[in-house]
């Protein structure tokens, strides 16, 4: 065990502070010994605890205990270990104070330049499934974000570090300023230090809160940078991708980015809606994404054969689109894409030649999903609003045919059913107001985003006769009730032969009796999908 030096302090101004002790107690320990190592190497005592101290005994590197440093033991099963007026002393005492600095002397306190600390695993114990709730508050820590906010507070005079990612950084600039941290980099460690405190303080009140409510009084939510994007919705925005602290996935999670330019702002808004529509089919599907809509949806017997009716539902839109599949992208459907003007391409994979077709063009993104983890159905949206945010359950899946009613003379056929329900995973991802025409397990037109429905029905017929689309024996699906038969009546006389919405308009019997005089099938779901 090393030495305990005489106690030595001298009244020293903002960011001249040498380092020449530091107390070193982690839980991650990448990285410690090497970073141990070059303190020792440049004449820094090293006090430590319990755990770090037999980590960097056991590299043969010499350690001061906390218990010599504050003359305490370590007690409670070590509970109880930094948690000590001494340790306290030598972290906020200002250096440039004559007054501390003869405090320090009056009572033998030895100052503490530098902290190295990072927490108990709280969020990883925590996300576990099964966890025993007293697993989980053990690892709590109580001392580690005490012991790092005093430092953080202290930066003129102390460094913290908290992440094994700064050691090296951190060692260089030790041995080019002779053991001296600038105040620009004591500043940084301090920000990145209450940054760490306030994640970790955010995910125990969560993980508290979550247990009593769905929606406690205090919403805490963490959230870490992932990505600078190149602007925002415009140019003149500067924008950022940020995830959201213990989120089982996120938008970019296990995704790769083979090729093209960067991901802007109005990318990532697309990839999220292309995502949430693909995830809803099992079989082979293609979605193709125009400023946060779908311009066009279809499954097939193969993500290609998808693509192309996908496309043929308003190939004027998809200029510029992104595309978005759930299975391997092949070269036949490669060579298609490369015919095209495309933004962005996103799938779980890409086939023989597949890259090398598509990587002629040098600006498109090509995007690989490597993701096999759903988000959990718990999972709640958000939505910034002027000073606050709206916070909902997510719009998860959709009702069992079981709980559906036909309420129209005749049945849908079983075709017609698969139609319907197919009409109405793609509605639920459109924006509000929303219509949806189907043919062949097909989008034939979508009418999105309209202050009225019937204007959404007249674009939808309009987008499948401009794309030249017979919609005798289509399908349509509506996110919300009719609140006349004008909407459907436009459906119906284009050659529309059923119909699916949630119902629940006054009107009802109206749009009910529309239908059974053309001899049209209509259900009703019971549930509104807006998505504004």
């Amino acid at each position: 065990m090393a030495k305990a030096p005489e106690a030595s302090v001298e009244a020293t101004a903002p960011g001249e502070v040498e380092v020449r002790r530091a107390l070193l107690t982690v839980s991650d320990k990448r990285g410690l010994a090497d970073f141990a190592r070059g303190l020792a190497e440049l004449g820094v005592e090293i006090v430590s605890t319990g755990g770090t101290a037999q980590e960097l005994g056991d590299e043969g590197i010499e350690t001061r205990s906390v218990d010599d440093y504050t003359g305490f033991p370590e007690i409670l099963d070590g509970r109880v270990k930094t948690l000590n007026p001494r340790i306290y002393a030598g972290l906020l005492a200002l250096r440039s104070d004559a007054d501390h600095v003869e405090t320090l002397k009056e009572h033998q306190i030895e100052p503490i330049d530098l902290v190295c600390v990072n927490l108990y695993p709280f969020e990883r114990v925590s996300s576990r499934r099964g966890v025993e709730q007293e697993e989980v508050i053990e690892n709590i820590d109580v001392g580690g974000p005490t012991l790092i906010r005093a430092a953080a507070k202290n930066h003129p005079y102390v460094a913290v570090v908290t992440s094994p990612e700064s050691y090296d950084a951190v060692l260089d600039e030790l041995r080019a300023s002779g053991g001296r941290l600038s105040e620009r980099t004591r500043e940084s460690l301090a920000t990145e230090a209450f940054g760490y405190t306030a994640r970790y303080d955010a995910s125990i009140s969560r993980w508290f809160a979550e247990r009593e409510e769905d929606f406690p009084g205090q919403y805490s939510r963490s959230f870490e940078k992932v990505l600078d994007l190149s602007y925002g919705e415009n140019p003149h925005q500067r924008a950022a991708y940020y995830a959201e602290i213990s989120a089982r996935t996120h938008l970019l999670s296990m995704v790769s980015k083979l090729h093209g330019k960067e991901l802007s702002f109005n990318n990532l808004l697309d990839l999220d809606s292309g995502r949430r529509l693909i995830e809803e089919f099992e079989v082979p599907t293609a979605a193709i994404i125009k400023h946060n809509n779908p311009c066009g949806c279809a499954v097939g017997s193969d993500v290609s054969e998808a693509f192309d009716k996908a496309l043929a539902t308003d190939r004027m839109s998809a200029f510029g689109g992104a595309m978005c599949f759930n299975r391997q992208v092949n070269r036949e459907l490669a060579e298609k894409l490369n015919d095209m003007f495309v933004e962005l391409v996103f799938a779980p994979g890409y086939g023989d030649g597949a890259l090398e077709v598509l990587q002629q063009k040098p600006n498109v993104r090509l995007l690989e999903d490597d993701e096999r983890r759903r988000p959990l159905v718990t999972e709640q949206d958000l939505k910034r609003v002027r000073g606050g945010v709206l916070v909902q359950d997510r719009d998860t899946g959709l009702e069992l045919r079981e709980e559906m009613r036909v309420v129209t003379e005749r049945k849908p056929t079983e075709e017609e059913w698969g139609e319907l329900l197919f009409a109405m995973r793609v509605c639920k991802n459109v924006r509000s107001n929303a219509i949806v025409l189907s043919k062949e397990l097909g989008t034939a037109g979508i009418g999105a985003g309209q202050m009225s429905r019937v204007d959404s029905v007249r674009i939808a017929v309009d987008k499948a006769a401009a794309a030249g689309i017979d919609l005798k024996g289509a399908a349509m699906a509506s996110d919300a009730f009719f609140p006349f038969a004008d909407g459907p009546q436009i459906a119906i006389d284009a050659g529309v032969r059923s119909i699916i919405q949630p119902g629940g308009s006054q009107r009802d019997p109206e749009v009910v009796e529309a239908c059974d005089k053309a001899g049209v099938a209509m259900v009703f779901t019971a549930r509104r999908h807006f998505r504004h």
